[in-house]
């Protein structure tokens, strides 16, 4: 009982930081909503904030304790959380076309990410984020991928601050660009889902490009290509937690069950959940499960992985992510712009380049 009172303090903290980080994000200024940060980015930007005002409170003896149980015990509740919002069965049925566009584009990622750590000496930790953040999902699978590999609050910080900028970036250019190179609507779909990041942003494009097609059907195609590539988090968690336990020469015999952090198997568990759900003749039940239950689980995902990242910025100080940015800031760069050339010629190899949605 001590535990959790001791804690109290500093989940306070950053459930407070996360609520106001959820109310910025749901302001628009004009066209232009701030809905396309997302509240986790602002939730990082406002724990820093603070952190640069005042340096020594997330170590303070009244805060320390549940800043820490939000930056480690409550991300990886998100992460298991957002396992429900995964439809294995349907993302793979109605996904599959993206296919050879999102292999192509993960691949080229980790490729850089590695070429990077090699070549300019990064911590491998922090090329590894901002490669799997870049590839993959942005936010969520820094999430994901950061207890697997220990990486610190620094790192994460780090990755989670350049892979925003990006992100917006594309979220504001892609569709102007797609519109302009000639993508059809099908094409710029796939383009959006596989090179843009986080969920928030690639509905705002798709959602920009519907006006400039004037059709619909762009959104929702972006979505389910945006969530294929999520289901990379698997194997890259697999793969990295088996790399992890390779390098501390630990659990050499043992099963891959043995070696994945528990919450990545309660996250593969909760998209079998859904999955299998999906299959059950349509009900009261299944009815609730899909269109009540699942839109609260991902807005509950969505808040606890603010205040994560709350934690997570009062953990950091601004002025050192700063000083220390150019290589990370200059892999991020190069990472959307190979990203977004792959994703480009590879729809126009597969010929879905200037195909539209029926």
């Amino acid at each position: 009982m001590n535990s959790v009172k001791n804690k109290l303090p500093g989940l306070l903290l950053c459930f407070l930081i996360a609520v106001f980080a959820s109310l910025l994000a749901s302001v628009s200024i004009g066209n232009f909503s701030l809905a396309i940060i997302g509240a986790p980015v602002f939730a990082i930007l406002i724990g820093m904030i603070i952190s640069l005002i005042q340096p020594q409170l997330a170590n303070h003896a009244i805060f320390h304790l549940g800043i820490r149980f939000s930056a480690k015990n409550i991300l990886q509740w998100a992460v298991v959380l957002l396992g429900f919002s995964l439809n294995l069965s349907m993302i793979i049925k109605v996904g599959s076309k993206s296919l050879p566009v999102i292999v192509a584009t993960i691949s080229i990622a980790l490729l850089v990410a590695w070429f990077f750590h090699k070549q300019f000496k990064m911590e491998t930790k922090l090329a590894t984020l901002i490669g799997v953040g870049s590839a993959i999902c942005g936010g969520s699978a820094i999430a994901a991928t950061a207890p697997v590999i220990e990486a610190d609050d620094k790192q994460v910080a780090q990755a989670i601050s350049i892979i925003f900028i990006f992100n917006v970036l594309a979220a504001l250019i892609f569709p102007t660009l797609g519109y302009n190179l000639g993508l059809g609507t099908e094409g710029f779909a796939i383009f959006a889902g596989s090179a843009v990041n986080d969920t928030s942003s690639v509905t705002a494009a798709a959602a920009t490009a519907e006006s400039f097609y004037q059709v619909e059907g762009i959104l929702s195609a972006a979505v389910t290509v945006k969530l294929t590539r999520t289901l990379a988090i698997i194997p890259i968690t697999i793969g990295l937690s088996l790399m992890q336990a390779r390098k501390e020469n630990e659990h050499a015999k043992a099963t891959i069950f043995h070696l994945l952090p528990t919450f990545i198997l309660y996250f593969i568990l909760a998209a079998l959940v859904t999955s299998i759900v999906d299959l059950l003749p349509t009900n009261a039940f299944t009815y609730s499960y899909v269109e009540k239950f699942i839109p609260l689980i991902k807005t509950l995902a969505k808040f606890f992985i603010s205040m994560a990242m709350a934690a997570i910025g009062l953990n950091s100080q601004l002025s050192e992510l700063i000083r220390e940015g150019k290589k990370p800031i200059l892999l991020g760069l190069s990472c959307w712009i190979a990203i977004s050339l792959v994703s480009l010629t590879v729809q126009a190899l597969t010929a879905t380049f200037y195909s539209n949605l029926p």
